[in-house]
C-alpha cells in the first residue's frame, strides 16, 4: 500500500485532547478556550488540538466536511491514478517502438 508519513502524536493522544476538549467545552461554552487550555495541558499547539477536535467532528457526522476515510480513500485513488497514467505512458512508448520495429517500410 501507499507510505504513510509517521504522525507527530500517538492516536491515543489525539483521542484524549479530542474528548478533554469535548468535556471542557461542554464547561466553558466556548471550543476554542477549550482548545487553549487542553493544548496548554497537554503542551499542544491550540491550533492543532482544534484541527483534531474540528475532524473528530466531521467525522462523528456533527460537522459537515470531509471524514478521515475520506480523505485516505482520495489520497490512494490519486496515487492509484498516478501508478495507471505511469503504466499507460510505458506502454504507449512500447506500442510506438513496436509499431515502428514491425513497419514493412523500414525493411
Amino acid at each position: 500500500g501507499a507510505r504513510r508519513r509517521p504522525r507527530k502524536y500517538p492516536d491515543e493522544l489525539r483521542e484524549r485532547a479530542v474528548r478533554m476538549v469535548q468535556q471542557a467545552a461542554g464547561e466553558t461554552g466556548s471550543v476554542v478556550r477549550a482548545c487553549e487550555r487542553v493544548g496548554a495541558s497537554l503542551g499542544i499547539s491550540k491550533d492543532t488540538v482544534r484541527g483534531w477536535a474540528r475532524q473528530a467532528q466531521i467525522n462523528d457526522g456533527a460537522t459537515a466536511g470531509m471524514t478521515t476515510a475520506e480523505r485516505e480513500e482520495i489520497r490512494d485513488l490519486k496515487a492509484k491514478v498516478r501508478r495507471l497514467e505511469d503504466e499507460n505512458s510505458i506502454l504507449r512508448s512500447a506500442a510506438t517502438f513496436f509499431a515502428g520495429e514491425l513497419d514493412p517500410r523500414r525493411r
